[in-house]
């Protein structure tokens, strides 16, 4: 029930879901002492309490909203964005009080950096502010390309970085033949989650940065998602380390890669016998923007082929 004295006959709220932090690390305990496992960060907390079938453990996991946007409205309107939000919170809604209006352009520039340096009293994950046109009129000219409208940013702030172990550099064959290195690390708390594997992107990179196996490297979550190594610290490396070689056949089949002229990438040829390719293009098949082949993943292909 809006608290509103005069509610509008119909209206789309828009807004994210989160799960507070303090109810993340009880959530997590209380799956732990179950036996069951917990999450990795308070995101996939909160979207996996959206997907569960039953509303009742949805409702238990103490989700919260913040209300950021209107859709569709049938009654007032408003000529900024800002009074839609004051509105919204009169009504009841929950709507983000460290919301600010600012006239500049510097303005905008020390609100980000005043969050990048309090992120972590939110009480919730962030990892940047967005900035948005206030006047509507003004979004509508602006308009928006395919993927996202031309009056609204994203400031990203800086990925946290740790320091771990290189155990072990490997590489993985995928659906095309691309054949990319990566490293097992000793296991890293980092970005909200902990990370035991990480990309070396191709050899060129891996050259560049010169990652050894026994190295101290610098780890990071590439926009909080994908972790990386940024470089090794080199005042931390053994004596007795050597350079990495990358591998001059296929760990999954036995057949001698090819790095075609002007490319990053090592292939391997083998397109029609090479089990990892084979497993990655099944993998593929089945997935949500393919097939959509539910219940069809890693172990279930591998028993397939």
């Amino acid at each position: 029930r809006l608290a509103a004295e005069a509610p509008p006959a119909l209206l789309e709220v828009r807004g994210e879901i989160y799960l507070p932090l303090e109810h993340f690390g009880r959530l997590n305990e209380e799956l732990s002492a179950r036996g069951e496992r917990p999450f990795a960060n308070p995101r996939n907390a909160a979207a996996g309490s959206l997907r569960q079938k039953d509303p009742a453990v949805t409702a238990s996991r103490s989700l919260r909203l913040w209300c950021h946007g209107i859709g569709a409205i049938e009654g007032p309107r408003f000529a900024r964005h800002s009074e839609a939000m004051r509105s919204l919170a009169a009504a009841g809604l929950p709507v983000d009080p460290t919301a600010r209006e600012v006239a500049t352009l510097e303005e905008v520039i020390a609100y980000c950096e005043e969050w990048q340096r309090r992120r972590h009293e939110a009480g919730y994950a962030v990892d940047g502010v967005v900035v948005k046109v206030d006047p509507l009129a003004d979004r509508d000219e602006l308009g928006a390309t395919a993927k996202a409208p031309r009056w609204a940013l994203a400031y990203k702030f800086p990925a946290e970085e740790r320091t771990t172990r290189v155990r072990r550099i490997a590489v993985h064959v995928g659906r095309s033949g691309k054949v990319s290195p990566f490293a097992f690390l000793e296991p890293v708390f980092v970005g909200g989650a902990t990370v035991s594997l990480a990309t070396l992107h191709n050899e060129d990179e891996v050259r560049r940065k010169d990652v050894r196996e026994g190295d101290l490297v610098v780890v990071r979550r590439a926009g909080e998602v994908i972790p990386e190594i940024v470089a090794p610290v080199l005042s931390e490396r053994p004596l007795d380390s050597v350079p990495w070689a990358f591998p001059q056949e296929c760990p999954a089949c036995g057949a001698q890669l090819v790095r075609p002229a002007g490319e990053a990438d090592w292939r391997c040829p083998n397109r029609g016998g090479c089990p990892s390719q084979s497993l990655e293009g099944l993998f593929h098949f089945a997935s949500r923007g393919a097939m959509d082949i539910r219940g069809l993943g890693y172990s279930t292909a591998r028993a397939l082929l």
